[in-house]
């Protein structure tokens, strides 16, 4: 049974998302606070986490930047705050998604179910030994979950993996933004791609010696990226 922490000061809301996961089959616990949601966030191993942006004592975001400097969980934001650059800020911090209030439940569950079937498809014992991507310096090891630009390895979010990944073993073919949300977040993307666009941005602050000219993600105006070989 997968473990989930939710993170949520408004306890009404947090009892409600609780009910509907359990629910779905899921273990679930409640932290109100900031500073307890983080020390069990990094103490304990939950499958997944519902980060609330406001929050006393620590915010979402950094909670976020905590958790994901040490673990690769699924992170899903929910924020009351509908600002754009709010959403950014998440994403670019190492959030799986983000969730504007209010929102129906079962939409949240849908989400949540995503996630993890997601992961544990990408860390299952499935996977082949020695899967290996290297174009032009890059070296992606599928298995392990590592990558390395000319010789240095460098640290990829869960989102951000997955989407090098599948770009790199798409070369030359063009995907729309749309495309490439319903391929890595399973879901449809309902207006909302700048999911995308961020988790882009950031691949390329790794790869790229040069962001403002790639080499690598390429920018086809008015249709989406692609991976040049």
């Amino acid at each position: 049974m997968s473990k989930i922490l939710i993170i949520e000061d408004e306890e009404a809301i947090a009892d409600l998302e609780k009910d509907y996961l359990e629910l779905s089959g899921f273990e679930v616990e409640i932290e109100n606070r900031g500073d307890t949601g983080l020390e069990r966030a990094l103490q304990e191993d939950f499958d997944l986490l519902i980060l609330d942006l406001m929050l006393p004592e620590v915010d979402g975001f950094e909670i976020c930047r905590e958790v994901r400097s040490h673990k690769n969980t699924p992170i899903i934001m929910v924020s009351a705050k509908k600002d754009d650059i709010d959403k950014i800020r998440g994403l670019g911090l190492g959030a799986d998604d983000y969730m504007t209030k209010p929102f129906s439940p079962s939409e949240l569950v849908a989400r949540v179910k995503a996630h993890l079937a997601r992961y544990e498809r990408l860390v299952g014992s499935g996977m082949p030994e020695n899967d290996i991507i290297e174009i032009r310096g890059i070296k992606i090891d599928k298995t392990a979950r590592r990558v390395w630009v000319n010789g240095e390895e460098k640290t990829f979010t869960t989102k951000e993996f997955d989407l090098l990944t599948f770009l790199a073993q798409n070369p030359n073919r063009v995907f729309t933004k749309d495309e490439l949300f319903r391929e890595i977040w399973d879901m449809e993307s309902i207006g909302d791609i700048a999911t995308v666009t961020v988790h882009i941005k950031k691949i390329r602050e790794k790869i790229e010696m040069n962001t403002a000219k790639p080499q690598y993600i390429e920018t086809i105006w008015g249709v989406g990226y692609r991976f040049k070989v």
